[in-house]
């Protein structure tokens, strides 16, 4: 049920404030670093995939953790992983069912990655002319990246590549429409005060937080 807390302009802003407190996006909150260098946006990219999979989401988060404890914190590492030390890997972190078929989607995301782009998903921007729609065409032309993944990264990146903003992926998107904060990605950029702003990510973040772990009491309270 939608609540009345977003009636007004001043319950609005009251609620961007708490929500934005924290001055940090989905992915810093579980302590997985987004900075615009290779390796991070790597790791982004994988908790993207990982997070789109079905299951806990902080089963993706421990994960990606993991990847960077074993030294797969970047494309070319992970590239040069043994495939059954990745699903190794995933099984000790509770990943059941189509584990092969998990390990080998992120063996060959990170081999594209790694020869199309050298490691470095930021060389995919110049190519697409720093056109949102192309960009996004490039990362889902990548192995195991769709739509849904491809809203997952943009969603903490835009901070960084800021052309591709405003994006809200389908849970922060729930979790604004429930706390009466508006239904697309634009309304929450014009909430944020701009599409490029760095305060837009923080609250994505939050809103897709809040409807992952279902903190709309203590949102509301």
């Amino acid at each position: 049920m939608t609540s009345s807390v977003g009636s007004s302009v001043e319950d609005r802003k009251r609620l961007i404030r708490r929500l934005v407190a924290g001055g940090r996006g989905f992915a810093e909150q579980y302590g997985i670093r987004v900075t615009n260098n290779p390796s991070s946006l790597f790791q982004v990219l994988c908790l993207s995939v990982l997070l789109r999979r079905p299951g806990d989401f902080q089963r993706a988060v421990a994960t990606t953790r993991a990847f960077g404890e074993a030294g797969w914190d970047s494309a070319a590492r992970m590239a040069a992983s043994l495939h059954a030390d990745r699903v190794r890997l995933l099984r000790s972190c509770g990943w059941r069912g189509d584990v092969d078929a998990l390990a080998t989607d992120l063996g060959d995301l990170s081999l594209v990655v790694a020869q199309r782009y050298r490691g470095d998903l930021r060389r995919l921007r110049a190519p697409a002319r720093y056109a949102p729609d192309r960009e996004r065409a490039l990362l889902t032309a990548l192995p195991g990246v769709d739509d849904q993944v491809a809203d997952l990264f943009l969603r903490e990146t835009q901070a960084l590549w800021p052309e591709v903003a405003p994006v809200a992926d389908r849970k922060a998107l729930a979790a604004a429409r429930k706390l009466g904060l508006g239904r697309s990605a634009t309304d929450l950029a014009e909430l944020a005060g701009g599409r490029e702003s760095e305060k837009l990510a923080w609250l994505v973040g939050a809103l897709a937080r809040v409807e992952l772990e279902d903190r709309y009491a203590e949102i509301r309270g």
